[in-house]
């Protein structure tokens, strides 16, 4: 593997699969079903789950690698030029053509809370043999991570060869995922989709139990993120169920948040690796945290983030 320039500090490879062109309407409120509402603001700009979290990672100082998919659009070659500009490897961004590039619609209120739609476009042509042909890449990533948002054979395809940490980010929630949680090292949720697999609503108050559910269901380890609450997590090794705070702070923009603590994870898991698990879930929730006071997604990853300045506070439940 590469090393840093200090000498001390190993990169990590990282496959990440999915990316989206963002339209963003800022106003005052989110619309009720049916309503429409005069906006103050519109921006375009680069997202989707796979993209956000690899350029966190890209941004903390991770070693990033994308296979994707893009359309044959305006928008692929702009995204290309993008990623490489913050340091993402675009070798295996493959083009479909006469497909659009992914897009997602998303709507923001002046409180930070969000609406989004997304159109997935090349992103569902992402298939074996694209895994298949970047399969060196895949297998010897450091960290391998996935989302939900491109077909799912194709992920699962993916997680199977990869002898690294094997992340998983389940989102969009959707059912049966049975079959690839044996192959996850790590499988990180929000509240929702963590309540979606375990069939409960997940909060603070039962999130031990929640953690206990998905870590039967073969991961190796759990991790729920909780908004401004923090994190929580729990591994088979200890079977300690452990609640990491974060800081709390006036949100401008929460799109994309939970990508950069993924992102982010992923870089802090292989270029800290002596720093225990509950100090790298404070830094990821550290990192996400600073992008909720910004607007827009990439657009407000920190690019001179410092982690561990500090001890993250933390509990074992």
């Amino acid at each position: 593997m590469n090393k840093q320039k200090e000498g001390h500090i190993s990169y990590q490879v990282k496959a990440i699969f999915l990316l989206f062109s963002e339209l963003s309407a800022y106003s005052a409120r989110l619309p009720t079903p049916g309503e429409t509402l005069i906006g103050k603001k519109f921006t375009t700009s680069f997202g989707g789950k796979g993209a956000n979290q690899s350029v966190a990672a890209a941004k903390t100082g991770g070693n990033v690698y994308i296979i994707c998919r893009v359309g044959d659009d305006q928008w692929a070659e702009k995204y290309k030029e993008h990623l490489k500009h913050v340091g993402v490897d675009v070798t295996n961004a493959y083009v479909t053509k006469n497909t659009t590039t992914g897009i997602a619609q998303i709507t923001v209120a002046d409180n930070g809370e969000n609406q989004i739609v997304i159109v997935p476009g090349a992103n569902e042509h992402l298939s074996k043999s694209d895994v298949d042909y970047a399969k060196e890449l895949i297998k010897k990533a450091d960290v391998l991570i996935g989302q939900l948002e491109t077909p799912y054979e194709t992920t699962l395809e993916a997680f199977k060869l990869n002898d690294g940490i094997k992340l998983l980010n389940a989102a969009p929630a959707r059912a049966h995922i049975e079959t690839i949680l044996p192959y996850c090292t790590i499988l990180c949720v929000n509240e929702p989709e963590a309540s979606q697999i375990v069939n409960f609503d997940v909060n603070v108050s039962n999130i031990k139990s929640a953690l206990e559910i998905l870590l039967q269901s073969g991961c190796k380890m759990a991790i729920i993120t909780l908004g401004a609450k923090g994190a929580a997590y729990s591994s088979k090794n200890t079977g300690e169920c452990i609640h990491v705070s974060s800081n709390k702070v006036a949100a401008v923009d929460t799109t994309g948040a939970g990508d950069a603590f993924v992102g982010a994870l992923a870089s802090l898991l292989v270029n800290f690796k002596n720093q225990p698990f509950h100090q790298l879930i404070g830094a990821a929730c550290e990192y996400a945290t600073l992008t909720v006071t910004l607007e827009g997604t990439q657009t407000s990853y920190p690019e001179k983030y410092i982690p561990f300045t500090k001890q993250y506070d933390y509990v074992t439940l």
